[in-house]
């Protein structure tokens, strides 16, 4: 690319700062910003509402000028190459960058909105962005009654954080084990367990129908305040605050009113190219291959794999062999509890599964071997082995011996 090369960039994340900082100095870069706050790695979100980070140590690295903080891309005009702002600018592209990210699931709860209306009452938080982990930790005090809607890896976050804070913490869970997606029965037994060392109150197979609030003062700006939450089979839990970790979904809002092909996400090719050859789309918001990845591992890949592509190197993106990691303080200071997930954890017949447990040690490792390679695995407790694992399962290795790799030696 050249200097003249115009390249704008919509969505000031993860993967569209990573985009911009390959691509300094070799196009005119712009990239759209939504929040005001200066861009940040919402991995560490939980950190931060745990009280464990600064809001500032989440900070992503600056990319100069190229970032306009506070702008919303509100259209895209594909005929004259431009992208309307909700700040009345037009900005002419030569090459568009889609990293719109995701939005959370809002579960459609008896009471979470009024009629008409789309606010959500006092104390009913998502967990996305930074303004919401802010409004969290604002409101969470020792002994505040808080309630988290959903299981999986960020209800699961979203609970030790509260609790780290002292909140009285319940999650609700639908499914009948935490992180179903993720963990086997084994596995989210031991998360379960640690969970409720901390203090977390667990249920699963719960359904929520829906929220109890008060009514707002007459005659006063007030909103309604939650409650309570109500589950399906009549019982009530009181709350002071509801965090919905129910998922997230692609934006493509802009994609779709653009006439781009979306599916589940917006579709692109091995060069993340969209419909429209000018258009190339990274990160939560991007299908390649059928699948939406929803991790910070495949948004850092995909945006160094399109700055090759944009500098004219051959190069494609083949999919991320993404691991996933959430570390949980235990009670009583007895350390660290790490969880490390990857690749298919649930075998298909004829797998060999091979699984190792150390009560003693609060350990706990399996992995999936198709064909005399790994596939996939979860290892729990003290994770000296992961890098080991991870580069096998990465390189698509026969492991020479399986044992000393999963033990603790096999880590060094």
């Amino acid at each position: 690319m050249t200097s003249e090369q115009r390249v704008v960039v919509i969505g000031g994340g993860l993967a569209g700062l990573r985009l911009a900082a390959r691509l300094t100095g070799g196009a005119a870069v712009t990239v759209l910003g939504e929040e005001p706050h200066v861009p940040y790695n919402r991995v560490l979100l939980a950190e931060v509402l745990a009280g464990r980070y600064a809001p500032e140590v989440a900070a992503l690295p600056a990319v100069g000028s190229a970032l306009r903080r506070g702008v919303r891309a509100v259209r895209i005009d594909r005929a004259d190459r431009t992208v309307h702002c909700d700040d009345g600018a037009a900005l002419a592209y030569d090459t568009l960058v889609l990293a719109t990210g995701s939005n959370p699931v809002l579960p459609p709860l008896r009471g979470l909105f009024e009629p008409e209306g789309r606010e959500l009452p006092d104390g009913v938080h998502a967990f996305r962005t930074m303004d919401d982990c802010l409004a969290l930790s604002a409101a969470v005090r020792p002994g505040v009654r808080a309630v988290v809607i959903g299981g999986g890896l960020l209800g699961v976050s979203a609970a030790r954080a509260l609790a780290a804070r002292g909140a009285q913490v319940v999650l609700a869970q639908q499914a009948a084990r935490l992180m179903e997606r993720q963990l086997d029965a084994e596995a989210s037994a031991l998360l379960h367990a640690h969970l409720e060392a901390l203090g977390v109150e667990i249920h699963t197979e719960c359904r929520v129908r829906g929220l109890t609030t008060s009514p707002a003062a007459p005659r006063t700006t007030a909103q309604r305040r939650v409650t309570g939450v109500e589950l399906a089979d009549g019982y009530r839990l009181d709350a002071d605050l509801v965090v919905l970790a129910c998922g997230v979904r692609p934006r493509t809002g802009l994609a779709q009113a653009a006439g781009l092909e979306v599916r589940k996400g917006i579709v692109v090719d091995d060069r993340l190219r969209t419909s429209d050859p000018r258009i190339h789309a990274i990160g939560d918001c991007a299908e390649h291959a059928g699948q939406v990845y929803g991790l910070a591992g495949a948004a850092l890949e995909q945006a160094d794999v399109l700055a090759g592509v944009l500098a004219g190197a051959d190069t494609a993106y083949t999919g991320t062999r993404a691991l996933t990691r959430l570390t949980l303080t235990t009670a009583g200071g007895s350390g660290p509890f790490d969880l490390a997930c990857f690749g298919e954890t649930t075998p298909r017949p004829g797998d060999d599964v091979v699984r190792f447990a150390d009560a003693t040690r609060r350990t706990y490792r399996t992995v999936v071997l198709r064909d005399d390679r790994l596939v996939g695995g979860v290892l729990l407790g003290e994770l000296s082995t992961v890098g080991a694992v991870a580069r096998t399962w990465e390189g698509d290795e026969a492991p020479h011996d399986l044992f000393h790799l999963l033990t603790d030696d096999g880590g060094h």
